[in-house]
């Protein structure tokens, strides 16, 4: 009579543990961190916004000759379907916007608020700032996930902190 071995041995099942243990410590690591390197694409992509409408506001700064102004308004947009009279604009200096809220709330058309906790439950935006210190929190995030907006000066142009590593986030 022939015997049927229907199974595995205790050594096929111990090298098959040790093979997927050696498969999850060099995966794993690599799929931990997607939220944090998520929230840094995000920041990265909010200042290619403001880096674009900076663009625009200068190029409209220097039409109307305040690029050089250390404080001057600059119409960014003229809405001319509800009233011809009515302008949005903002306000610059040296020609880059100058790091009040209400300037990013019209030239980035986003959801924005004040303050300087990116977990606070009773923030309803998608975007929290801080305008004494121009840092942006994608709300939710940690308080060590952010960009530092540097206005303009006589000598330099506005711009970022250097955006934190994706651990931070």
């Amino acid at each position: 009579m022939k015997k049927n071995n229907n199974g595995f041995t205790l050594i096929e099942l111990v090298v098959v543990i040790i093979i997927l243990g050696i498969l999850a410590v060099v995966a794993a690591p690599k799929f931990i961190n997607f939220q944090g390197d998520a929230r840094v694409s995000t920041l990265k992509g909010l200042q290619g916004s403001i880096n674009s409408a900076n663009a625009l506001v200068l190029s409209k700064a220097a039409l109307s000759g305040d690029q050089k102004k250390s404080s001057a308004n600059v119409v960014i947009a003229t809405d001319t379907s509800t009233d011809p009279d009515t302008n949005t604009s903002v306000s610059v200096k040296f020609g880059h916007m100058d790091r009040t809220l209400t300037n990013f709330q019209k030239a980035l058309d986003l959801s924005i608020s004040a303050g300087n906790d990116p977990q606070a439950t009773t923030i309803n935006t998608d975007w929290i700032y801080e305008a004494s210190t121009g840092k942006f929190w994608q709300a939710g995030s940690k308080s060590t996930c952010f960009i530092t907006y540097t206005e303009a000066t006589a000598t330099a142009s506005a711009k970022f902190a250097v955006l934190p590593a994706s651990t931070a986030c």
